[in-house]
């Protein structure tokens, strides 16, 4: 039986083949159309997912879609209603799009799938979309599932069990009283995009102090000990104005919001620290209250804020939970996903096989290109490339290059689901050089210098540099923990101050390590990325570390690459110094048009926000 999810028309749209339950593929529509959190109707993205599992959209037995338009319809009405006179102009705003598009979602997906379908539409609840995207994926034969995000249609968290191959919704948050709206919030605030620029505002938050958190509690919410909140509305403008907080805001923190792009002082990064400790102790506490609820030993999560991986490694670390494990694509994309599987195992009532890692193939859901489709288009690009056909030459020659600091461009097997560059699509560095963070910020991602990078480790390795237990896994680069004490630097306490602690040299490995002595861990194993793990052992026996830099393979304002066209283009116009396109090797210095980037002039050119 063919199953095809579908997520689109709000956020970050996708599209998910299951094929008797097996999850084929996956992919979201930003990754073919170049635009960064494209919301429209994911026709490449199906179309990939159609032919990797060798069908015709004729032949889908049923198409399922993440959330109900109606109720969520439903609420957007009694919101203006509710907030009227104040509200007219967000109704003004809101409805021609309603109107012409997303109250006629049947038609639109009979567009979009070329009226070739001629089955029955099912649509999910947003929060059930994003529980089962959590639970069934799983390694769990049972679990409580938390999901935490913006806003459904009514619902903006829940918690629910899981069990074999159902899930029990049991509790829910309702709109406007949202811990991801809080967060959006305060990302509005100090001056970053809301829906893009949330894990700014999480890798702002060491640099400053917690100094606002008891404020915010005091005037903002009303927390209760199970993690449920009610918001001072009158400090927010989401519900009946076009930006998220009010000018009673302005008043409690001493000026208005931060404008983008410009100076980021000690204010924002107070904020961001104070911000940050409420969303952990709110997550901590509805943890807490899930595992009381549910009696589960195991815990799932989805939903946008489950991508607050600071938070995450708490709930693992301090949480009654033995376990907890994380959809990769924890965001809107894959609700996609969920639905399909919730519409499987729920609705169809077919059994469930849990798979002792999970059942997700490490997220590598995506595209994947030939050797003869890379050359022929190298060819076409004029490219000079060295090609090894020996697997094992080219390991070693990816592990030399990072070991002398050079700057790589990964790109092999398929490309990943979800916002994560897990390997496959990823800019790989040496996690020991005190340069490469600031080097990869500015010359390579053209990004602000506070943004930290995320360690790649041999999962075997993984607890003698990070808080960890011994090889416990975190594959999907959701989990924040401490170095080890044996892998830091003494730091001479000299009174730095926000960005002046970027200068401060950690640990070992300081090029991962932020200011606070924390990591995005991700682990690396033989079964899901045995390429990877082949360099990064490799460099282990040039260098003694078996710990790299791993992050997006893609620049400041664009998706991650895609496709071997997107992959060169990036790298031609980046200070990279190699590119890895399966089994090709491209040096920097080779190219005939090779030449040192102007940022500032790059920025300007493509208008990057």
């Amino acid at each position: 039986m063919n199953i095809l999810g579908i997520s689109a028309y709000y956020h970050d749209s996708a599209a998910c083949l299951v094929q008797d339950g097996r999850i084929v593929a996956a992919a979201q529509e930003e990754r073919f159309t170049r635009k960064k959190h494209d919301y429209r109707f994911p026709e490449n993205a199906v179309d990939f997912c159609l032919a990797e599992g060798g069908i015709r959209a004729a032949d889908l037995d049923l198409v399922t879609f993440y959330d109900k338009p109606l109720l969520k319809f439903d609420r957007l009405l009694e919101t203006y209603i509710s907030y009227a006179p104040s509200g007219f102009k967000l109704f003004l705003m809101g409805m021609p799009l309603w109107l012409r598009q997303k109250l006629h979602t049947p038609r639109e997906l009979d567009a979009g799938l070329k009226r070739e379908y001629k089955g029955r539409y099912v649509f999910t609840e947003h929060h059930e979309s994003h529980a089962a995207s959590a639970f069934y994926p799983s390694p769990f034969e049972e679990a409580a599932v938390l999901t935490l995000d913006g806003v459904g249609e009514w619902a903006t968290g829940s918690i629910a069990i899981g069990r074999g191959n159902r899930l029990e919704m049991l509790k829910e948050m309702r709109f406007p009283h949202s811990l991801g709206l809080l967060y959006s919030a305060f990302t509005y605030f100090t001056g970053f995009k809301v829906n893009s620029g949330e894990y700014k505002l999480m890798g702002l938050a060491p640099y400053g102090e917690p100094v606002y958190k008891d404020l915010m509690i005091e005037k903002l919410l009303d927390i209760k000990d199970d993690g449920s909140f009610r918001m001072d509305m009158s400090y927010f403008g989401f519900c009946d104005s076009d930006v998220m907080t009010s000018r009673k805001m302005d008043s409690l923190f001493g000026g208005p919001p931060r404008k983008a792009e410009t100076e980021i002082t000690q204010r924002e990064m107070d904020i961001a620290a104070s911000i940050q400790a409420v969303t952990e102790e709110i997550v901590l506490k509805i943890a807490r209250y899930a595992h009381e609820l549910t009696g589960a030993r195991n815990l799932t999560m989805a939903g946008g804020v489950a991508l607050n991986c600071v938070a995450n490694g708490r709930v693992l670390r301090e949480g009654p939970f033995d376990q907890v494990w994380i959809q990769p694509a924890a965001g809107d994309a894959g609700g996609a996903l969920g639905a399909a599987l919730f519409t499987w195992h729920e609705l169809l009532d077919k059994p469930r096989e849990v798979v002792a890692q999970d059942s997700q193939y490490g997220s590598l859901l995506g595209p994947s290109f030939s050797n003869d489709e890379i050359r022929a288009y190298l060819d076409s690009a004029e490219a000079i490339y060295h090609y090894y056909p020996d697997e094992n030459e080219l390991v070693d020659r990816v592990a030399e290059l990072i070991a002398s600091e050079q700057v790589v461009g990964h790109f092999s097997d398929r490309a990943e689901f979800g916002p994560r560059a897990l390997g496959s699509r990823s800019i790989l560095g040496d996690a020991r050089s005190r340069n490469m963070q600031a080097t990869m910020n500015l010359k390579i991602k053209f990004r602000e210098s506070f943004r930290p990078f995320a360690p790649a480790v041999l999962r075997e390795h993984v607890d003698e540099f990070f808080e960890m237990r011994p090889d416990e896994n975190s594959p999907y680069m959701l989990l924040v923990a401490p170095v080890r004490d044996a892998k830091r630097l003494a730091v001479d306490d000299d009174g730095a101050r926000g960005l002046d602690k970027l200068k401060q040299l950690r640990s070992t490995v300081p090029a991962i390590t932020h200011v606070d002595y924390s990591a995005r861990v991700q682990t690396i194993d033989m079964q899901h990325h045995p390429r990877f793990y082949k360099i990064i052992e490799r460099f282990k026996q040039k260098t003694g570390s078996p710990v790299v830099i791993n992050t997006s393979f893609n620049v400041r304002g664009e998706p991650i690459v895609n496709t071997p066209e997107d992959a060169f283009r990036c790298f031609m116009y980046t200070n990279m110094d190699a590119l890895v396109l399966e089994n090709f090797v491209i040096l920097k210095q080779d190219q005939p048009n090779a030449k040192e980037i102007d940022v500032d002039a790059y920025l300007a050119e493509f208008a990057l926000d």
